[in-house]
């Protein structure tokens, strides 16, 4: 099931916010790597961050210890590209077994998250905020 196709390794790109992630799926010993460093110390104040990476394995039953994720991101803040490293992760399986589309797509992890900062409007001082009004 995990070698559906022969390859070196499958590849997916996750979007969240301003931040982008392309994402490698490998079979391995269980590293996630993140811009070069372990996801542990790339997101090291957030444990709910770290087990965000691995939702996508837990719900169609794979063990992360047998894969080795590559990751490279960039753009917006933690949480932002923690997100957009989860859809790549599940886009990833997607390309490694079809088989496991109606499983992630159940799961609500194939769907990418289009809020976004809304844009400064003219004439006011932030997206919708205005100045205080005065009658007198």
């Amino acid at each position: 099931m995990a070698e559906a196709k022969k390859s070196s390794y499958f590849y997916a790109l996750g979007r969240r916010k301003s931040a982008g992630a392309q994402v490698r799926v490998l079979s391995g010993k269980g590293n996630f790597t993140i811009n070069g460093k372990t996801a542990k110390e790339y997101f090291s104040g957030s444990e709910y961050l770290l087990k965000e990476l691995t939702v996508p394995f837990a719900v169609v039953d794979l063990d992360p210890a047998k894969f080795d994720v590559s990751v490279s991101t960039n753009g917006g803040g933690a949480s932002g590209q923690a997100d957009a490293i989860k859809l790549g992760v599940a886009r990833a399986l997607v390309v490694m077994d079809e088989n496991l589309k109606s499983t992630l797509k159940r799961a609500d992890l194939l769907g990418r998250d289009p809020r976004a900062k809304e844009r400064k409007k003219f004439g006011l001082k932030k997206a919708r905020k205005q100045r205080q009004f005065t009658k007198r």
